[in-house]
């Protein structure tokens, strides 16, 4: 994993994040080069620039880097285009446990384990009973998160690392994300991507935009509550 540094927010970096970013990047630019990317680990071009592109890769090379540095698996590589501030093409791709979520607009999404088939997701049903199966981050708990937790009739929560998040609710494993506070655009466009696409028709909806300035979304919950 190579030396871990800070970086201004505090969030840790490795080798590896710079060396996925390198690999990532190249072969994007070499299948698509006319069509730009953002990644984390890169020079992102200014609003200025941004804004006049209609569609660019967006690209988080290792998304859950404490998972990573923890060895527990829940690490990601996300890979998103978007289109009009729209995610139409997502990968979410944990390779230490060799699960891939994949989606598209008007693909579906689908999710792949090792050597198996893909499987095509629709999204969680409603909830029983008992109540909803919600996931939440493992490594950035909060206090507006236990707050609105207690608005819900849980059932059970789940913790889980990166965008493996999204996932979880695609295949219908948990019926809700809930995430308070802000997050960057690679952090979530590939797993959101999976999310609306995990229907058997049309799209699910989500709040997530992209391409703004600051390339940030504030807190948002995904997933059937209902």
């Amino acid at each position: 994993r190579g030396a871990v540094e800070l970086k201004t927010d505090h969030s840790p970096v490795t080798e590896a994040d710079r060396a996925a970013h390198r690999v990532i990047v190249a072969a994007l630019a070499a299948w698509t080069p006319d069509i730009p990317v953002v990644s984390e680990e890169g020079e992102i071009a200014p609003y200025e620039v941004r804004r006049t592109w209609t569609r660019f890769w967006l690209v988080d090379p290792l998304d859950g880097t404490k998972e990573f540095l923890q060895a527990n698996g829940e690490f990601t590589v996300n890979i998103a285009l978007i289109e009009g501030g729209v995610p139409v093409l997502g990968v979410v791709y944990a390779p230490a446990i060799d699960v891939c979520y994949t989606a598209g607009l008007g693909l579906g999404s689908w999710k792949s384990a090792g050597k198996g088939d893909a499987v095509r997701l629709f999204g969680p049903s409603a909830p029983t009973a008992s109540g909803l199966v919600v996931v939440e981050s493992r490594s950035h708990p909060s206090p507006a998160l236990e707050a609105y937790v207690k608005t819900l009739k849980v059932a059970r929560r789940v913790q889980a690392g990166s965008s493996l998040k999204f996932g979880l609710v695609a295949e219908g494993v948990a019926h809700l994300y809930p995430r308070f506070g802000q997050t960057h655009d690679w952090d979530v466009a590939a797993g959101d991507c999976v999310w609306r696409n995990a229907a058997r028709e049309g799209q699910r909806p989500s709040s997530l935009e992209y391409n703004t300035p600051a390339l940030l979304n504030d807190g948002f919950v995904i997933g059937v509550a209902a």
